[in-house]
């Protein structure tokens, strides 16, 4: 849970840390190509025509819109003390490690991108998706409209959520401009929700997260594999990279891409994930489950991954990292999510 601290962090300081940004003309090229090789790879079926690259959006060579097939399968979620995936010193909340099953599925290649969320802004009414929308296998994860209020009534309270100022550092723009394959940040949980359903999807379950993170049963520390970040600031958007920086375009960092091709799935933004948080969920409920996913009502959520900035080491860019944040939580530089897809 030590991401939470750093999203504390005065962002004034991680201004200056970071340099104020990217040129996001750089072409990503090798980028955009490189670690797609992975089993179960190949274009997803919505690929281009997902409303959100409704005219073609491209990421380095790639739809921005890009999904890979998830190969599913068992895999012992968590942390453990030995084992391809062991780490000293980790959080109560990723222990006990358990097996899970996950079906196949596919995943977003990169998270949501500026250009992509402008798209669900330009479409937006205010109206919120239908009750249940958003489920995975009936858990009773899908829409609630209990959650209705927690939306944006218009457009512009839309754009006033992810539009934070400056000094907030906000990767969206009024215009589309130089951030438009940056990952949108400050994007409360339920509006991910509500994009994903719009986009033809859902948001992934942690568990469906923590496998395509994790290599599925090669049950990887990092996405990458097991060379510490630290060592090497070219794996991941993240401290002491070159590009730390929530400007950088997604799909930067070639060498991170996980097993089926995924980018920043350490660095970059955490990812919201549809699940509730339960810190006891391990050794509880969820300690042996297919297709599974915590759905306690009044809880925080769940973010995936790590962030740029402010983490000084690799401990929040594990597979088997989570941490709890308020699914309302605005003013969030480091927060972004994608979305994951039916298998056919």
């Amino acid at each position: 849970m030590r991401l939470r601290q750093a999203l504390l962090l005065p962002l004034g300081l991680l201004v200056a840390a970071c340099g104020g940004g990217v040129d996001e003309t750089d072409d990503l090229g090798a980028a955009g190509t490189a670690g797609t090789a992975g089993t179960g790879g190949g274009a997803n079926a919505l690929g281009a025509g997902a409303p959100s690259c409704a005219g073609g959006l491209d990421c380095g060579g790639l739809s921005c819109c890009e999904a890979t097939l998830v190969s599913g399968g068992t895999f012992p979620m968590g942390r453990s003390d030995s084992g391809a995936d062991a780490f000293a010193g980790g959080d109560a909340d990723e222990i006990p490690e358990h097996v899970v099953t996950v079906d196949s599925f596919r995943l977003d290649v990169f998270e949501v991108t500026v250009g992509r969320f402008r798209k669900f802004v330009e479409a937006f009414d205010g109206t919120p998706p239908s009750a249940g929308a958003g489920d995975h296998h009936g858990l009773g994860a899908g829409w609630d409209p209990a959650w209705n209020g927690m939306l944006p009534a218009t457009r512009e309270e839309l754009v006033k959520q992810v539009n934070q100022g400056p000094n907030a550092m906000p990767t969206w723009t009024p215009e589309a401009g130089d951030h438009e394959r940056a990952a949108i940040n400050f994007v409360p949980w339920y509006a991910a929700f509500a994009f994903c359903v719009w986009d033809g999807g859902r948001l992934p379950t942690e568990a469906e997260w923590e496998y395509a993170a994790a290599g599925g049963s090669e049950n990887r520390l990092f996405a990458w594999g097991s060379d510490d970040p630290a060592a090497n600031p070219n794996l991941a958007n993240g401290w002491g990279s070159p590009l730390d920086s929530p400007f950088t375009p997604v799909g930067s960092h070639p060498l991170g891409n996980g097993k089926w091709g995924h980018r920043d799935l350490a660095g970059g933004l955490a990812e919201w994930v549809i699940d509730s948080y339960d810190e006891s969920w391990y050794a509880g409920e969820g300690s042996a489950c297919s297709n599974c996913a915590s759905t306690k009502a009044g809880s925080d959520r769940v973010l995936r991954g790590g962030a740029w900035g402010g983490q000084g080491n690799s401990f929040t860019y594990r597979a088997a990292s989570r941490d709890p944040f308020g699914p309302s939580l605005e003013k969030n530089a480091y927060a972004g999510f994608r979305c994951a897809r039916s298998a056919l």
